[in-house]
């Protein structure tokens, strides 16, 4: 989503050097590459991801290098293959399609899966372990916050009933819950479990905990004219990469500033690209540019 954006706010060079910190299935970095990027480190914390980005991107041959970690271990990556800084650096906070369309990882409420969610199944809680002993207030809290749901409290109770009763089975169980707590009609844009949905995701995979700590990060991490570049796909991992990249590209009390934010206003899908792909439709590009 948002590829040729993207790229385009990167402009690669052959001597360049880029990150992207959300490999997915290789769709950014190829298309880096294909513009001239003469180097690709390709992050990702989910193992599966990584084997289909390496069979895709085959092709590039050593121009890409793989690495298996959380995006927000950056730092430690990038001492580990040797380098101090690179020329451009990428995170698209979107879930991949392979994620959402395998029923096993437990992402989608359109097929029925197991309750994972996690982007890497080799560590941490599961959401249904989360669910086994999450109380009914805190569960309200995780829904409203990161799901923007009005009826949290509503969803919530229907969670934990449905898991007390024991037929919380899996994702199509917990959606069929959701959705009587939720109401609406066959009227509305989206399904009443995206929201929630949404919010188990992130809950699951601790989404937003430390990301204006990597944004940080990574904007000391790219050299001068260097660029980091954000997609996000809600509003609170957008705001938090707003206000980031807005705090770091003010100027000191010298005068000086270290970034400048390049995108006054965020980069949004062409009409066409959110026709094609309704899951691009909330995606949202925003760059800074180290400039000292």
């Amino acid at each position: 989503m948002l590829v040729a954006e993207t790229v385009a706010m990167l402009s690669p060079t052959p001597a360049g050097c880029y990150v992207d910190c959300t490999l997915g299935l290789g769709g950014h970095t190829a298309a880096l590459l294909e513009e001239g990027a003469g180097r690709v480190i390709g992050v990702d914390r989910d193992p599966d991801a990584l084997g289909v980005a390496r069979e895709r991107l085959a092709v590039f041959g050593d121009r890409v290098e793989y690495v298996h970690a959380d995006y927000r271990e950056l730092p430690r990556v990038l001492q580990e293959v040797g380098r101090s800084a690179v020329d451009g650096i990428l995170a698209d906070f979107g879930v991949s399609s392979m994620q959402l369309d395998v029923p096993e990882r437990g992402f989608s409420f359109r097929q029925d899966g197991p309750l994972d969610m996690r982007m890497n199944q080799t560590a941490g809680p599961s959401l249904a372990e989360l669910l086994e002993t999450v109380d009914e207030t805190d569960l309200a809290n995780v829904i409203y916050e990161f799901g923007e749901e009005r009826k949290s409290r509503r969803v919530a109770r229907a969670i934990v009933k449905a898991r007390d009763e024991g037929v919380l089975s899996g994702t199509a169980a917990l959606a069929s819950a959701v959705r009587r707590a939720a109401g609406g009609g066959t009227w509305q844009r989206i399904d009443p479990a995206t929201r929630t949905f949404q919010a188990l995701r992130i809950w699951t995979n601790r989404e937003l905990e430390g990301l204006d700590v990597f944004l940080e990060a990574a904007a000391g991490l790219v050299v001068v004219g260097g660029r980091v570049a954000v997609i996000a796909f809600h509003s609170l991992e957008d705001r938090v990469v707003k206000h980031t990249f807005r705090r770091l590209g003010a100027a000191d009390p010298g005068g000086a500033a270290t970034w400048r934010v390049v995108t006054r206003r965020p980069v949004v899908p062409e009409p066409d690209e959110a026709e094609r792909n309704p899951r691009a439709r909330s995606a949202r590009l925003r760059v800074l540019e180290r400039v000292a």
